[in-house]
């Protein structure tokens, strides 16, 4: 046999806008421009009661007399500006519920719309954190962060306006000190963009390991690994603990340095007036101020900040949004069609070409061989399954295109491939026709007819649900599954759940089907991935090095 071929996969290059990013601002749209004009409306308010409080407190500390235009318009302005920010809160909550309601409304609409084999391949645990936690992320990125954004391009300039009338100086003081937070969030951003997707990426993977093993929980305490499994589990969790105290560290230094240049503004303000009123420097634009000018700068300045700091307590959100965004492109795919798996120009031969996976991103192109045993390598959460999902069409990529060696039927091994009630020669049977001989063939290979932990050979019961099965068992009847039938075979860890003996049983049988047709595994088996004609190695992600 030849050497096989590897081929390592390494991320790069840009990756599209996510579909379900542009669907909930799409529906945000409407909503998030009045959220927009109360906005203004508050900052409007805000500024007049600046105004009205420096007059009114200059005229108490100058004459001792209280300037009734000024008090009532402070008061006014205070009503106004507390009744608007109770406006935007609850518009803003509405908003959020109903984009996230409709992304899940979405996603339920796409999985009853699924065939059934799709479905019950999707991993669970992830599908059911993801649905609880994307959707609202993504809504608040659309409604409370966008609202942030348009604000901290608005709110500074109306400031900035209103200042000018009384010193242009203090002003320009003031849009000197956006460049440099401007600058800080960018350079900040990316740190929380790439920590907040690894979040995402490791809570699925979190969820989705601890339904396999409570599913699997019999089997575990059968074989007296509960301590083994718990211990996995524990590291994943302590390496998702700090991948979330590393992303709080970020917003935190991001809102603390913010904090730090907006107060060293205003002490410098604050000091220069000082100077101007104490006549002991003349500097343009503080002195010869009258009292209430001095008061009105000293009052707008953290009204100057104050959208700086709303957008920085909201950059996690952004992350966070974004990162959902990415993780739902199961369910709005960006070009997806039924039973196909080609998004963008048809292939001239089989293959992957520019494709973007979910979660982990791009990878590079590689061919297919018409027949032959091809495996998916590499560490917990790089890929492997996302990818062999996308090869077999069961879930769609988020860019690129796929060519496979034939159109015929596919069929999917994993650990989730339901087995009905009745007997084994039922189950073994299910969806295909197989002559007896063949069927007895395939039972044989895989050891299950002369299976002593499951005596009755063809004949043996299979329980409602496949309860009375391990999950071995039920990883050999979908291999066996495989050899009755014909066309491309994908593979998900199908050794995963076995002894040495039935282990090396499956990895014949995977080999001697791989004669005749393309077969497809995602392993973490190095004796498997030994007997491939050809190996696709992916990376191990940041995370998961922290949980090794």
């Amino acid at each position: 046999m030849s050497r096989p071929r590897t081929i390592r996969l390494r991320r790069t290059g840009a990756r599209p806008a996510p579909a379900a990013l542009g669907l909930a601002r799409e529906a945000a749209r409407a909503g998030l421009r009045r959220i927009h004009g109360l906005h203004a409306l508050r900052s409007a308010a805000a500024l007049g009661g600046a105004v009205a409080l420096a007059r009114l407190t200059g005229a108490l500390i100058e004459t001792g007399e209280l300037d009734d235009p000024a008090l009532g318009l402070a008061v006014a302005c205070a009503l106004a500006g507390a009744w608007l920010a109770a406006a935007i809160e609850g518009r803003s909550a509405v908003l959020e519920a109903e984009v996230g309601a409709g992304l899940i409304d979405a996603a339920q609409a796409q999985l009853t719309a699924m065939p059934a084999r799709t479905a019950t391949a999707l991993p669970r645990g992830a599908l059911i954190a993801g649905l609880q936690r994307h959707p609202g992320a993504l809504a608040r990125l659309v409604v409370g962060h966008a609202a942030a954004r348009r604000m901290m391009a608005l709110g500074p300039l109306l400031t900035a306006a209103t200042l000018a009338s009384v010193s242009w100086q203090a002003a320009l003081a003031l849009v000197l000190a956006s460049p440099v937070m401007i600058v800080f969030f960018a350079l900040v951003g990316g740190m929380i963009r790439e920590r907040a997707a690894a979040q995402e990426a490791a809570l699925g993977r979190l969820a989705t390991q601890f339904a396999d093993r409570v599913r699997a929980l019999p089997t575990i305490l059968a074989a007296h690994s509960l301590a083994h499994e718990a211990g996995k589990l524990d590291r994943r969790l302590r390496a998702y603990s700090v991948g979330t105290m590393g992303v709080l560290a970020v917003a935190f230094l991001n809102a603390g340095v913010l904090d730090f240049f907006s107060s060293l503004t205003i002490a410098i303000l604050a000091v220069f007036l000082g100077l101007g009123h104490l006549g002991l420097a003349e500097i343009p634009g503080f002195a010869g101020l009258a009292l209430w000018q001095s008061l009105l700068i000293l009052l707008l300045a953290p009204e100057y900040f104050a959208p700086f700091r709303r957008y920085a307590e909201l950059y996690h959100a952004k992350a966070e949004g974004e990162a959902a965004a990415d993780a739902l492109a199961w369910v709005f795919p960006q070009d997806a069609t039924a039973g196909a798996v080609i998004v963008g120009p048809r292939l001239e031969a089989p293959g992957v070409r520019g494709l973007v996976l979910p979660h982990t991103g791009p990878v590079p192109d590689f061919d297919l061989p018409r027949t032959g045993l091809v495996a998916l390598t590499g560490p917990s959460g790089a890929g492997k399954s996302t990818l062999l999902r996308v090869l077999a069409g069961v879930e769609a990529p988020r860019a690129g295109a796929v060519r496979l060696p034939e159109a015929g039927p596919r069929t999917w091994v994993s650990l989730e491939n339901p087995v009905p009630a009745g007997t084994l020669h039922h189950a073994l049977t299910d969806g295909v026709v197989a002559p007896p001989e063949a069927l007895a063939r395939a039972a044989a290979a895989l050891g299950l007819a002369d299976d002593p932990h499951w005596p009755g050979g063809l004949d043996a019961p299979v329980r409602a649900g496949a309860e009375n099965l391990s999950g071995g068992q039920r990883m050999r009847i979908a291999v066996a599954r495989l050899l009755l039938r014909p066309g491309l075979a994908f593979c998900d860890e199908p050794t995963a759940k076995l002894d040495p003996v039935n282990a090396a049983r499956v990895r014949q049988a995977l080999r001697a089907a791989a004669r005749h047709r393309l077969v497809v595994v995602a392993t973490h088996d190095p004796a498997l991935a030994a007997l491939a004609d050809r190996r696709v190695s992916l990376g191990a992600t940041p995370l998961e090095r922290q949980a090794a």
